[in-house]
Formats: structure tokens, sequence, C-alpha cells
């Protein structure tokens, strides 16, 4: 099952800039993960980005930052485990290093997923 981490900025949170600790601990979880084939994709976003509506057939394109969005997700990571259990627990121990913060975890669907 592949899941979707990702980390979500709402500004009101200021997490505490890296440090060499953090950053040494967080280079071996990607490291365990990324050996075990667990990790599949991770990075950080663009604030803003670019948004896609289609309506009718037109196209419009309205390029960020969204002042009406709430929050916006800032870094991801894609994993592919056996359970939501065993994603919350490793999005757990992401965020035991990682500090202060807050994220969404969704499962990603893809063909395979698909009956029939």
């Amino acid at each position: 099952m592949r899941f979707l981490l990702m980390t979500t900025d709402d500004g009101t949170t200021r997490p505490a800039p890296p440090d060499e600790t953090m950053m040494a601990e967080m280079g071996a979880f990607i490291e365990e993960l990324t050996k075990s084939g667990v990790l599949l994709a991770t990075g950080g976003l663009e604030p803003g980005g670019t948004r896609i509506a289609v309506s009718g057939g037109d196209v419009t394109v309205t390029d960020g930052p969204f002042s009406e969005a709430k929050e916006a997700v800032v870094g991801f990571a894609l994993i592919d485990v056996r359970s939501r259990e065993e994603a919350i627990e490793l999005s757990k121990r992401f965020w035991k290093i990682a500090g202060d913060g807050q994220g969404v975890i969704q499962q990603v669907f893809g063909p395979e997923d698909i009956p029939g």
C-alpha cells in the first residue's frame, strides 16, 4: 500500500531551524527507509505553485501563492508499506526527529487498486 506523508504549513507553527543532530538523525532515517525499499520519493515543495482549473472546457491557469488557502503542503514522502498503521508509525518517527509541525497521511491509489 502506498501512502503520501505530507508536511503542511498553516502559518501558526514556527519550527526550529534544523541543527546538526537533527540533520544526522533525519539522514539516517531516510537512508534506512530507502535501503528497505519503503521510501519511494521525498522532497520539499515550492510555496504557492500554480493552480489549473477547467470549467465548461475553458482552462484557467493561476500562479500562487493563494491567499485563501489556510494551509499548504510544503513537503512530502511517498512510501510503500503493508498498512496504514505502519505509515502512521513511520510518520511518528519522522515527527519525533523533525520536531513541531503538522502533516497529513493519505493513501495513494493506482491502476492496480481498481477492481476488475
